[in-house]
């Protein structure tokens, strides 16, 4: 007989009336039964706050404009939240999640994880003195192709890898903004260090790491703010060397006209070739030297298990963006209950997390550190290894 499993209790932070981001965690935490949203801080603004609870379903007393007060008082609660969702700009991802740590409450935050490598650093300490589940919201790591992929790199079907090519291009910035969705995206005191470093810098570089195994030892980057007035990089071209001799180049922009959300992968080894891209996220071309190239589907042949858990309907139907999302938060779910149940998580989850986020700023503090030297080579400061 099929455990009967109530929906998780979650909480918000940020993600209020108008927030892209926020809506879109909400219909990814929905999506598969697995949590319910019971509780939020929205606004800062008390009567923002109010009405953005009420248009998400949330009682007047489980609405707050405050985080800290909502961590306590749900906290203290018979039925508080089991977990907590923060889709605020990146200056609060590090006092929010600290909030909510240190009473125990599960974190799964937007991405970047903090404004800074210090505060980075000051999180993966508490997350380790608390032992409490910190999952950082890297959703195209959870694309049913992208987990295949990882697993033909980790098996050998590439054989020694060579080469590591990721680019994140987008047009939406081409121009000066003042959208809610941009403005503080530009702006320092939010955004942290890094503009597109940051804000999609951080996704190619984790989707190369997660899918090749591989984390750069030195980087050389060349970092540009085309629009006249701009503060933070708008553009970005990072060249990656291994240790083991591999080579890398990542590229990102949100200054490419043409563009909407240009994600593609390229990993080439000593025996085959693989290639992804997000505007087709369900394929995924293999190439073995010398041989013709194969078109691999979602949902087809060879797949297996841990790869095949991540698909909702038959190879066709297109699946994509908010079901990554959707993902991160069934697999989040499952490690929550494991943890409340007290037994291990499912050996396959690979939920992205507090190393993937301190991994991150070291990537962002390198890039600055390499353009502040005009490009030189500078070490990708070490992270945790587990």
């Amino acid at each position: 007989m099929t455990a009967r499993h109530v929906p998780l209790r979650l909480g918000m932070v940020g993600g209020g009336a108008g927030a892209m981001i926020g809506n879109v965690h909400r219909i990814a935490a929905r999506m598969d039964g697995h949590f319910q949203l019971v509780a939020g801080a929205l606004s800062a603004t008390p009567s923002r706050a109010m009405a953005s609870a009420a248009q998400a379903g949330i009682a007047e007393d489980r609405s707050y404009d405050d985080y800290e007060v909502m961590a306590t008082a749900e906290a203290a609660r018979p039925d508080g939240i089991e977990a907590v969702a923060i889709c605020t700009p990146n200056h609060l991802h590090y006092p929010v999640a600290r909030a909510f740590l240190r009473q125990g409450i599960p974190v799964i935050c937007d991405k970047p994880m903090t404004a800074t490598l210090d505060e980075a650093r000051e999180l993966a300490a508490l997350v380790e003195a608390t032992g409490t589940l910190f999952v950082l919201t890297h959703n195209y790591s959870a694309y049913p192709q992208i987990r295949l992929a990882r697993e033909m790199v980790a098996r050998g079907d590439l054989g020694r890898i060579r080469l590591v090519q990721v680019e994140y291009a987008q047009d939406w910035l081409t121009e000066p903004s003042e959208s809610k969705q941009a403005e503080w995206r530009v702006d320092p005191a939010r955004a942290g260090a890094g503009g597109a470093i940051g804000d999609i810098g951080t996704h190619a570089f984790q989707l190369a790491r997660f899918v090749s195994g591989l984390r750069p030892d030195r980087i050389a980057a060349d970092l540009s703010s085309f629009v006249p007035g701009r503060r933070l990089d708008d553009n970005a071209h990072v060249l990656m060397r291994y240790a083991d001799g591999a080579r890398g180049m990542l590229w990102c922009s949100q200054v490419a006209p043409g563009t909407e959300n240009g994600l593609r992968l390229r990993i080439y080894g000593d025996k085959a070739g693989l290639e992804w891209a997000h505007e087709v996220p369900e394929t995924l071309w293999f190439t073995p030297f010398g041989a013709p190239r194969q078109k691999l589907r979602r949902a087809g042949p060879g797949t297996t298990d841990a790869v095949a858990r991540g698909s909702r309907v038959p190879p066709g139907h297109p699946e994509g963006y908010l079901e990554g999302f959707g993902n991160i938060y069934a697999e989040a779910a499952e490690a929550i209950r494991a943890r409340q149940e007290g037994t291990p998580p499912p050996t396959d989850l690979a939920l992205p997390g507090i190393v993937d986020g301190l991994e991150g700023l070291c990537f962002i503090d390198a890039c600055i550190r390499s353009q502040a030297a005009d490009g030189a080579w500078v070490d990708l400061m070490p992270g945790p290894t587990a």
